[in-house]
């Protein structure tokens, strides 16, 4: 490796460091191919690396502006390229990113052929590389205090090098790369013509196929937030493009003056596959849990139709997120979403999520309509109840005449590994809502109710002109086929199982996370520190992930079709990017 002649006298002790390295280099890549059975051209490490080549010349680059210095890092298979990287740098940059970079070309050693072996997840590492801030060459000395004479490993190495790969803190959320006029355009008009009730990340989105997002500059992202839980079968899947094509060509709209065949089919399937008697269809989960008040409301009055004044009020769990109108609100703790538009719906008690001696002292008689709950809190920061906890509620809500509603907007339909989420917990409710994954993306809500509260509810109590439409129920259709399966929903389970191992492993012993915990492919780790700098990290390295919680909390629900490659590469870029929390830390 010539990089001695390509940098200045002040840089010896990074470049010595990359010489000394590339032996250990060499050997871990053949330990790695002889694990997965990888035949490698020539036997010995030294001769492998021959095609390593670092060279700076002054051109433009796809990222960048103006001219600029650039490192050019080509990777070679024997006499074979594989890649050449250009990483967008000052002209002083210190030779160590070239290290570091093929220490994640080693790190993708995790398929079994030789092919995939270095380019299976290449793309993501060299975006990685895009660093828009690292520590002056001076720091180097004094960061790895080595003598010349000395060797040195990789563990020690690589933690070092990546406390020097940061963002720089005083970029806050911009991407690394500039913003494209395609993308400016559209940002700017967004800013102009839409009411301004969204952060949206600096991302603009044009396509999907898959787990994968692509931007309207090609960039390609791997989707951890599924539309926020919403695309379980990820992007463009066949078979619900197919159902959709087909409907919308026979039938889109017809309203609810007449009868639809697949509103009919798909309350059929939903009621054969829960504990529901009756559904009731809406367009968004913030609907369905507003119908789910009016339902409880009126059951009550139904119910005890000689009382003057019957149970009005509701219990509603802190952390807990029902949605945006005004009675979905109401049961929202979040004081932030509510303040502004007090007075909300009143009589709604809120007590501590799962403390069942709490709750079982606020549930009263003649008083409480119905309680909601979440089963594992999604916007509250991946918070799952525990069965006692649900089943105190239910013999809470008996006794003093209540209805149990679990939400299960988020949570619902596979993401546990279970079909609904409290199957886990073995615990029914008497109404439950659904909505995000349902329809593959296409807006429905739902609200799965016993016989009994169905029997309060009469013709003109609520309704809907767009629920449950032909084209929308079509589509759920071939979603539920898929995710009712037994084998898809226990390859989630065993994903999600896969997803909290690799999570450990890799983030567990940074002193930023605090836990990871979930259930199937609804997953948070919580941090001490707020996430933001992490997901806007992980964005600029190609990896879509969201908040949750206080805003420490990242919130990882992939599409439900993810693999266990793509699951890898998440963990991989998630651990990467840890570096950026230090620096929001100290800035």
């Amino acid at each position: 490796m010539h990089s001695q002649s390509y940098f200045t006298p002040e840089h010896k002790m990074a470049v010595f460091q990359v010489d000394v390295a590339v032996a250990s280099i060499c050997s871990k890549i053949h330990q790695r191919a002889k694990r997965f059975k990888i035949q490698m051209q020539d036997p010995r490490p030294a001769p492998f690396l021959t095609r390593l080549e670092c060279q700076f010349s002054r051109k433009m680059t796809p990222f960048a502006s103006e001219s600029s210095d650039m490192l050019i890092a080509t990777l070679g298979w024997g006499s074979l390229p594989l890649a050449s990287v250009p990483i967008n740098v000052a002209s002083d940059l210190p030779p160590f990113i070239i290290f570091d970079l093929f220490f994640n070309l080693i790190n993708l050693g995790e398929e079994r052929s030789k092919e995939r072996f270095l380019q299976g997840r290449m793309s993501n590492s060299l975006q990685m590389m895009r660093i828009s801030h690292i520590s002056p060459p001076a720091d180097l000395p004094r960061a790895f205090k080595l003598d010349k004479g000395r060797r040195i490993s990789l563990g020690e190495v690589i933690p070092k090098i990546s406390s020097c790969l940061v963002t720089d803190p005083q970029q806050g959320s911009t991407s690394a790369r500039p913003v494209t006029r395609e993308s400016k355009e559209v940002m700017e008009t967004e800013r102009n013509v839409l009411v301004g009730t969204y952060a949206r990340a600096p991302v603009v989105i044009k396509s999907g196929k898959g787990c994968k997002l692509y931007d309207v500059d090609g960039k390609e992202y791997l989707d951890m937030t599924a539309g926020i839980a919403v695309n379980s079968l990820g992007h463009g899947d066949p078979d619900w493009v197919n159902a959709v094509v087909e409907q919308a060509s026979t039938l889109t709209h017809v309203s609810n003056v007449y009868y639809s065949i697949p509103q009919v089919t798909l309350a059929k399937r939903l009621v054969e596959c829960s504990f529901a008697d009756r559904i009731f269809f809406t367009n968004s989960g913030t609907e369905a849990n507003e119908a789910a008040i009016k339902f409880a409301r009126k059951f009550q009055r139904f119910l005890h139709a000689d009382k003057k004044l019957p149970a009005t009020e509701f219990i509603a769990f802190t952390n807990s997120f029902h949605g945006r109108t005004m009675g979905a609100l109401a049961l929202t703790s979040k004081k932030q979403y509510r303040s502004p538009f007090e007075p909300v719906m009143p009589g709604v008690v809120f007590v501590e999520y799962g403390n069942s001696e709490e709750a079982i002292k606020a549930i009263q008689p003649g008083k409480t309509a119905a309680v909601f709950v979440e089963p594992i809190q999604g916007e509250g920061g991946i918070y799952s109840a525990a069965k006692d906890f649900l089943q105190a509620l239910r013999t809470a809500c008996d006794n003093a005449g209540a209805l149990l509603v679990y939400d299960e907007v988020q949570c619902g339909l596979g993401r546990t590994g279970h079909l609904w989420a409290h199957e886990a917990f073995d615990v029914a409710p008497d109404m439950m809502t659904l909505a995000k994954p349902l329809a593959g993306g296409l807006p429905i809500g739902v609200v799965l109710t016993t016989e009994r509260v169905a029997a309060a509810i009469g013709s003109g109590d609520h309704g809907s002109t767009f629920a449950g439409g032909p084209l929308v129920c079509h589509a759920a259709l071939a979603v539920l086929d898929k995710i009712q399966n037994p084998i898809f929903l226990a390859s989630v389970t065993r994903k999600g199982l896969y997803l909290k191992d690799l999570l450990l492993e890799k983030l567990g012993g940074n002193p930023h996370v605090k836990e990871v915990r979930g259930f199937g492919l609804i997953v948070g780790i919580e941090l001490d520190v707020q996430a933001s700098p992490l997901v806007n990290a992980c964005r600029d390295a190609g990896l879509l992930v969201l908040t949750a919680g206080k805003g420490n909390v990242i919130r990882l629900v992939p599409p439900l079709i993810i693999s266990e490659t793509e699951l890898e590469q998440a963990a991989e870029v998630l651990s990467a990017c840890l570096p950026a929390l230090d620096a929001n830390a100290s800035s």
